[in-house]
């Protein structure tokens, strides 16, 4: 019996098809326009420039080879907090990114109801732990029940929400976080 699926690294190469299926699937099924698509380029192009393998991943959900899914963990550049001296010439100096950023959550229809989106948001929870973030913080919109569902059950709590139409379509967006 073949396995439902299996979780591996994103490579460099992965970028591109990770662009298109968000284009493909989002302006689908929620009428996501092009700023979207730019969004999403710009994030998977900030994860190559900054490779820093020890803070950040990217994973990619595959069944013989066939995409079925993404998410990536990358470092929240915007709550940076000066890094504290160390105590000890042999203790590892203090991060100053305290927080980790969800990004890029993306389950292949044909992949629903398999667990995978569940899989991959503890994935980026056990990660994140491990890299010693204080905190995980995302971006969602208000139409994607299935995603919020999931980061409720993972333990983020809504921060804010409010309308915005940058997308194309008006949605309401919605900044999540779950403390560590």
């Amino acid at each position: 019996m073949t396995a439902a699926y299996t979780l591996r690294d994103a490579r460099p190469e992965d970028m591109p098809h990770i662009v298109q299926r968000h284009k493909d699937l989002y302006s689908t099924e929620y009428n996501y326009n092009s700023h979207f698509v730019d969004i999403v380029s710009q994030v998977t192009a900030d994860f190559i420039a900054n490779d820093d393998p020890v803070r950040e991943r990217c994973w990619v959900a595959e069944r013989d080879g066939e995409f079925l899914g993404c998410i990536m963990l990358v470092k929240d550049q915007t709550t940076t907090t000066a890094a504290e001296p160390s105590t000890s010439a042999l203790s590892e100096p203090e991060s100053p990114y305290r927080t980790a950023k969800l990004r890029l959550l993306l389950v292949e229809p044909r992949a629903r109801g398999l667990g995978l989106g569940r899989d991959l948001v503890s994935q980026c929870t056990r990660f994140a732990r491990s890299a010693r973030y204080e905190r995980i913080r995302l971006w969602t919109n208000g139409e994607l029940v299935s995603a919020r569902r999931l980061y409720m059950r993972e333990g983020y709590r809504l921060l804010s929400a409010e309308e915005d139409d940058s997308l194309g379509v008006k949605v309401v967006a919605e900044t999540w976080e779950m403390e560590l």
